[in-house]
């Protein structure tokens, strides 16, 4: 049974570490979820964005990216010690739920909704204007009509078809971080045609190593923090494998360094190759290093890859929305409708939604209802870029920071009660908890202070914290009317 009453009592699931068995499929396999936590965060903010990070840090932009990542790895340490223990399509939605209570679980889960169907559209607009460059007769709004249709329709018929996907979206971009490795490594010792080593000259020349000092570091920070969101995914993802509890702690033991690797790694070899003065904001610095070190096209090879990476972020948000929205109506804060699943093909009935699907367990109107909500956020795209849209794309660009922050909050409470009700269950632990934990709260808390100094980025904390407290007051609202609710039937006399 997959229907909710309208305003359920808080479940046992809401106070109890104890995980509900999920209707959904398990057609994800370890090698998926693996290569979604490698691929998941290396998207255009990498290859294209860095180029912002490198102009306001210099070399020192290798700092502000471990500093970056190492808040991240963090978090999803934490993220996968409590999806290890309690996997759930909801993910860090139902943990806040268990731990804090309903208003947490219901506004975490539909701001991270938000925050995906909103970047949703700015993913599928810009792999439009890419490959409208290549076929110029062919405009934008054909591009991004084609790739929600093949996306939707991917998601629609089976959770492996995101999987496979997924993998091979995110092998290409492994690869090409791995070929660009190489090479920028080739070159740094001079050991490519016409090229001479080139030593630690860009490192310290040109201003030195902090040529805008600390400051300089802290403002790289701010810019490259939010290109490592999108690692939530797979403990979303995780709920759909055959072994949610295994496959998540593989994942994340895997991805964090690599993705710390890759990260820092590319950073180091750029600010090597070239002089950081040669970047500019906006331009692939990926592009520049290829350039210099002579590879033909290096324009057309990065924009395949920049166009790979939109179109796998645009399909892998495309699925966690649909599975958080899902979620958010199993536990009654969404619309019930939404709970439909589809059966396997030769089950006694046919689909739960009247169908007879070839593959069970999609929530095919949970799918559909994320692709509606992601085509409104593409028309005002479209529409009105530099107003409506606007002011959606502020009001989640801070999300990411207070879901991270409820998922460390999250964390200390559940822990506890791990250790006392189910301590085999922490098959993943957080590393010195629960220090650690309170330092990540307090490095959240700090970016978030220093973005209210920063001109460029005040206006999304204080969006999205208008965002944030909307969702809240909803939140709290809610739980009052079932409050009063609850009381009310109690005070009636028995029949």
């Amino acid at each position: 049974m997959h229907e909710a009453p309208p305003t359920p009592p808080p479940s046992p699931a809401a106070t109890s570490p104890a995980a509900p068995a999920e209707p959904l499929s398990h057609g994800l396999k370890q090698r998926h979820l693996t290569m979604l936590g490698l691929g998941g965060v290396i998207g255009a903010g990498l290859f294209v964005g860095s180029g912002a990070g490198i102009a306001v840090a210099g070399p020192a932009i290798v700092v502000s990216y471990l500093i970056a990542g190492a808040l991240a790895m963090l978090v999803m340490r934490m993220l996968g010690e409590m999806s290890a223990a309690m996997p759930a399509s909801g993910s860090f939605s139902v943990h806040a739920e268990r731990a804090l209570g309903r208003w947490a679980g219901f506004s975490v889960g539909w701001l991270y909704w938000f925050l995906l169907v909103v970047v949703l559209a700015v993913e599928a607009t810009a792999a439009a204007q890419i490959a409208h460059g290549w076929v110029p007769g062919v405009e934008p709004w054909a591009w991004v009509l084609l790739f929600m249709v093949v996306f939707t329709v991917a998601n629609l018929t089976a959770v492996k078809n995101f999987g496979e996907f997924e993998f091979w979206f995110a092998s290409l971009k492994v690869g090409a971080i791995v070929v660009f490795l190489v090479l920028g490594g080739l070159a740094v010792f001079g050991l490519l045609p016409d090229t001479d080593p080139v030593g630690m000259t860009n490192l310290t020349g040109h201003g030195g190593f902090l040529p805008n000092g600390w400051s300089g570091v802290v403002s790289g920070v701010l810019t490259v923090v939010f290109a490592f969101g999108g690692l939530e995914v797979v403990t979303i993802a995780a709920a759909e494998t055959d072994d949610p509890a295994r496959a998540v702690g593989r994942a994340v033991r895997s991805a964090v360094v690599r993705i710390l690797f890759f990260y820092v790694g590319s950073m180091l070899v750029i600010v090597t190759v070239l002089p950081w003065t040669a970047q500019q904001a906006g331009l692939s610095p990926y592009v520049k290093v290829l350039d210099a070190i002579g590879v033909p096209s290096a324009g057309q090879i990065m924009n395949i890859v920049v166009f790979v990476a939109l179109l796998s972020a645009l399909n892998a948000n495309l699925y966690g929305s649909s599975r958080m929205i899902f979620s958010l109506a199993e536990r009654g804060e969404a619309p019930r409708g939404l709970l439909k699943v589809s059966r396997k093909a030769g089950a006694e009935g046919g689909g739960a939604d009247g169908s007879s699907g070839q593959a069970g367990g999609v929530p095919r109107r949970a799918v559909l209802a994320s692709v509606a909500f992601g085509f409104v956020s593409v028309l005002l795209n479209l529409l009105w870029p530099d107003t409506v849209f606007l002011y959606m794309l502020n009001s989640v660009g801070a999300v990411l920071l207070f879901v991270w922050a409820l998922i460390a909050a999250s964390q200390l409470r559940l822990r506890a009660r791990l250790e006392q009700e189910a301590p085999d269950a922490l098959a993943l632990r957080m590393w010195w908890f629960p220090y650690l934990t309170w330092v990540t709260l307090a490095g959240l808390l700090g970016v978030l202070l220093l973005m209210l100094t920063d001109d460029a980025a005040r206006p999304q904390v204080l969006w999205s914290a208008g965002a944030t407290a909307v969702v809240l007051l909803v939140a709290v609202g809610r739980e009052r009317r079932d409050r009063r609710g609850s009381r009310e039937r109690s005070a009636l006399p028995d029949r």
